[in-house]
């Protein structure tokens, strides 16, 4: 990976991770929950979200690194699930308004691509590098944020659902969810990740 297209994949990188934990803050305050806003994370000033290891050490040795790929994470928004209306519904609501919000990047930025030419919208080779590189991060995030198993949007997802007598489930996951998570990355990612490329192509006709 190329030094230039490595800042950029960190600077949308970052963006769409601001943006995915804002979604969950802001849909919990509307669900009846200050406390991301009390907190000040109701905000898209990415000062606010910078997780130092997440946001950029571990992106910037990516890139240093050439390891062909970029990753990371925003410090999580805090929420109080008791202070919800609905505490089954409104964490269910929180835990997937993250991937939604990248999903609309992914729609937006997808079509723009994808549209562009027909509505005589002349794109630069590096307007097109960088939509291209924000379609790909966020169907990244919100395909990652799906998987079930703690901490993941995806676990949270499916507790909501999970039926009070396989409680301990739920227990298991949140005990060894990082070892889990670990063993998926190396393992079985590969084979769920071609899911983005064959996503991007249906989304922008390229």
């Amino acid at each position: 990976m190329q030094m230039v297209d490595g800042i950029f994949y960190i600077i949308v990188l970052i963006m769409s991770v601001v943006v995915h934990e804002v979604a969950h803050g802001y849909t919990a305050y509307l669900l009846g929950d200050n406390t991301a806003r009390n907190s000040g994370r109701l905000t898209l000033n990415p000062l606010k979200h910078l997780d130092p290891f997440g946001s950029v050490i571990l992106p910037l040795l990516l890139v240093l690194m050439n390891a062909g790929f970029v990753i990371g994470w925003a410090k999580p928004v805090p929420y109080n699930p008791a202070n919800l209306r609905d505490e089954k519904k409104g964490t269910f609501l929180v835990a997937i308004a993250g991937i939604l919000a990248n999903l609309v990047l992914v729609v937006f930025f997808g079509l723009l691509i994808r549209f562009a030419p027909l509505l005589n919208i002349t794109m630069s080779a590096s307007f097109f590098k960088i939509t291209s590189i924000i379609v790909i991060l966020n169907l990244v995030l919100a395909l990652f944020n799906l998987i079930p198993i703690p901490p993941l949007d995806g676990s949270k997802i499916m507790f909501a659902f999970l039926p009070y007598k396989y409680r301990y489930i739920e227990n298991f996951l949140e005990k060894w969810g990082m070892f889990l998570l670990l063993f998926f990355i190396i393992f079985l990612w590969a084979k769920v990740s071609p899911l983005i490329l064959i996503t991007f192509h249906l989304i922008t006709g390229i």
